[in-house]
C-alpha cells in the first residue's frame, strides 16, 4: 500500500514535464529550441571544426567551424599565465593538490581536526610550492602566476579563510554587547555597500598608503585578503539568517542544561544554522570562485584575464569565441562540482532530519 502510494506522488520526469497543456506547451517548446541549437551548434563545434593547431586550416574554416586549435596553441598562457615554462610542473602539482586538499574538507566522514588541519597545511605547501624560492626551488614573482592555478589559489584560500571569519561576524552581530555588535555590523554593511572591484583597488593602490615608509605586502596578499574580507561580509549575513532562524526554544533548553556561551554555539545553534544556509553559503562559494576573474584590475592574470593575454596574438584573435567557450567550461564544471556537493549536503542533512 506504501509502495503503491509513493508510485502515485512521484510522476517521474516526463510524466512533469507534460502535466497539464501548460507544460506540455513549454515543454515542446524548449524541446524545439533545444534541437535547432544542436542543429546549429553541433557541425560548428564538431564535424566542421579544426582541432589541430594549423593557423591556416582555421581560417579557411572560419564562419563554418570552430577553432579548437586556439586551446591547443594557447593552453599553457590560458591555464598558467606567464608562470616559467620550465617550472610548469609545479602550478600543475599546487593546482592537484588544492584541488584534492577540497575534496579531504567535503567528506563529512572525515570531519576531524587533524585531517582538516592537513587539509589546509596541504593548501599552504601549495602556495609555497608556487612561489619557490626554498629548497632549491625558483623564486617566482606574484607577477609571473596566473591562469587556472591563480584562480584555484585565490578562490581556495578566500573561501578557507573567510568561513571562520563570517562565523565570527555572524555571531557578533548577534551578540548582547553593543561595541561587538556595532563593529561587525558596521564591518558588514560598508563591506557590502561597494562593489568588489572597489575592494581590490583599495587593497592594492590605497592599503600601502597607509603602512609605514618601507612596508609593502605584496599584491597577491593584498588581493587575497580583499577577497577574503568581501566574501566574509557577505557569507556573514547568510550564516546570521541561519542563526536567526533557530527556535527560541533551543537555546533556552541549552541554557536549562548549563551550557556556557561558547557551547551552546558549537553544540546547539552552528551546527542547525549550517543545515539551514548550506544552499546560499554554496552560492556564495560559487559566487567567489567566479569574482577572482576581477582581480585582472590589480593586474593579476587568473583564467579570463589571462585568456585576453592569449588573444592578444592577432593571428589568433578572431577565434575569440573558442577561447571565451573553453573558458566559460572550466568554469562550469568547478561551479557545477561545488553545486552538486551542496544537494548532496541537503539530502544529507535531510535525511538526518528526518
Amino acid at each position: 500500500m506504501i509502495q503503491s502510494l509513493s508510485t502515485k506522488a512521484s510522476p517521474g520526469f516526463f510524466g512533469v514535464l507534460f502535466r497539464g497543456r501548460l507544460n506540455s506547451v513549454i515543454s515542446l517548446f524548449s524541446l524545439a529550441i533545444l534541437c535547432w541549437l544542436a542543429v546549429q551548434l553541433v557541425p560548428w563545434g564538431l564535424t566542421e571544426a579544426v582541432f589541430e593547431n594549423n593557423l591556416e586550416a582555421c581560417r579557411a574554416a572560419r564562419g563554418e567551424g570552430a577553432c579548437w586549435g586556439l586551446i591547443g596553441e594557447k593552453w599553457r598562457l590560458i591555464l598558467f599565465g606567464r608562470y616559467p615554462f620550465e617550472e610548469l610542473w609545479r602550478p600543475t602539482l599546487a593546482s592537484l593538490l588544492m584541488v584534492a586538499s577540497c575534496l579531504v574538507i567535503a567528506r563529512r566522514q572525515w570531519w576531524r581536526p587533524s585531517i582538516l588541519l592537513g587539509a589546509v597545511g596541504m593548501v599552504v605547501f601549495s602556495v609555497l610550492l608556487m612561489l619557490g624560492g626554498f629548497a632549491g626551488l625558483q623564486a617566482v614573482p606574484t607577477e609571473r602566476l596566473g591562469g587556472l592555478s591563480l584562480t584555484l589559489l585565490l578562490a581556495i584560500i578566500g573561501n578557507l579563510l573567510s568561513l571562520p571569519l563570517a562565523v565570527a561576524l555572524a555571531l557578533g552581530r548577534s551578540s548582547d554587547l553593543p561595541l561587538i555588535r556595532a563593529v561587525c555590523s558596521t564591518f558588514v554593511e560598508v563591506v557590502r555597500g561597494v562593489p568588489l572591484v572597489t575592494v581590490l583597488f583599495m587593497a592594492s593602490f590605497m592599503f600601502p598608503l597607509f603602512l609605514p615608509s618601507g612596508m609593502n605586502p605584496d599584491v597577491l596578499l593584498r588581493v587575497a585578503v580583499g577577497l577574503t574580507l568581501f566574501s566574509a561580509a557577505y557569507q556573514a549575513e547568510v550564516i546570521r539568517g541561519g542563526i536567526n532562524s533557530l527556535p527560541r526554544g533551543q537555546l533556552e533548553a541549552a541554557q536549562s542544561l548549563g551550557l556556557g556561551y561558547w557551547l551552546t554555539q558549537r553544540k546547539v545553534v552552528l551546527p542547525q544554522a549550517f543545515r539551514v544556509v548550506v544552499p546560499p553559503l554554496v552560492n556564495s562559494f560559487i559566487a567567489l570562485f567566479k569574482d577572482t576573474s576581477l582581480v585582472t584590475v590589480v593586474s593579476l592574470f587568473e583564467l579570463f584575464g589571462s585568456l585576453r593575454l592569449a588573444l592578444a596574438d592577432p593571428e589568433w584573435r578572431p577565434f575569440y569565441v573558442e577561447g571565451f567557450i573553453f573558458v566559460a567550461l572550466v568554469y562550469w564544471v568547478f561551479c557545477s562540482a561545488m553545486s552538486k556537493y551542496a544537494r548532496g549536503l541537503e539530502r544529507d542533512f535531510a535525511a538526518a532530519r528526518r
